[in-house]
């Protein structure tokens, strides 16, 4: 099941009402309070690191993926010349060439 930013968003916030809940209430017989704020806290660290990994921009999820197809498609050669062209700031259309 995939897991959006807003059902995240949603169990991060009920887990706060549980912990502000227990924390209010009358302690529960052997230490059963302390055990359940500490499991809650755990799931809240955990939303709180699914909902940062939500927000990774796509250039660090695709990774070395980026350019795979045009590296196929043109090789290295490509490259050397957009690097050439970029250095003696020649980037850019060829010319039309009258025939």
């Amino acid at each position: 099941m995939p897991s959006d930013k807003k059902s995240l968003e949603a169990l991060q916030a009920i887990l706060s009402e549980i912990e502000l809940l227990i924390s209010t209430t009358d302690p529960l017989p052997e230490n059963r309070t302390q055990c359940s704020l500490d499991l809650l806290r755990t799931g809240q660290a955990l939303t709180t690191d699914l909902l940062k990994q939500l927000r990774m921009p796509a250039a660090v999820a695709l990774g070395h993926k980026g350019g795979s197809v045009t590296s196929k498609r043109h090789g290295v050669e490509h490259y050397r010349k957009m690097a050439e062209a970029r250095k003696t700031r020649g980037g850019g259309r060829p010319r039309k060439t009258e025939q």
